[in-house]
């Protein structure tokens, strides 16, 4: 069985990585049948592949390793594989590829770290206290200031009529 997987190059700390059609019982370094592309986990632009060989071999039932599948997901080969499955033209592919990694690139521009988010959430719940409590100030001023009401006559007493003696 064929298996897409990382084979490690590169000095100690220091790695990376070819991404290598491999005979399953062969091994990490051992002797493959094609390479299919580079990465480099150290920089951000570390990824360099064939698609059309990934496409072709997953095709024909290679099976990628677990850290190869998260590229190939991270890269939209796998949607790529999916939209051809599903008849589309090559130019929508590309069309769908290019929003999709577009609308991706946003995502990870906008997202902001945790801290950030917090801090946020923190400054929202402060404003929303300080409205309150001002609604709050305005509502015991406004009492204070109403006159107070004029001291009622007291009411009728009710008479109550005596109960039929038996």
């Amino acid at each position: 069985m064929v298996r897409i997987r990382l084979q490690r190059h590169g000095r100690k700390k220091l790695p990376y990585y070819h991404i290598v059609a491999a005979d399953k019982r062969q091994k990490r370094d051992g002797r493959i049948v094609e390479s299919l592309g580079r990465f480099n986990p150290l920089t951000e632009q570390g990824v360099s592949i064939d698609t059309e060989r990934v496409l072709y071999w997953l095709k024909n039932g290679a099976q990628p390793s677990d850290a190869v599948r998260g590229i190939f997901k991270r890269e939209g080969i796998y949607y790529r594989l999916h939209l051809e499955r599903w008849k589309k033209s090559p130019e929508e592919i590309e069309a769908t590829i290019a929003a999709w990694k577009s609308g991706k690139t946003e995502g990870v521009a906008n997202k902001n770290s945790r801290k950030e988010q917090l801090a946020r959430v923190l400054k929202a719940e402060a404003e929303t206290a300080k409205k309150k409590a001002a609604e709050r100030a305005a509502a015991e001023k406004a009492a204070a200031e109403a006159p107070a009401p004029a001291a009622e006559a007291p009411a009728a007493e009710a008479t109550e009529t005596p109960a039929a003696e038996a």
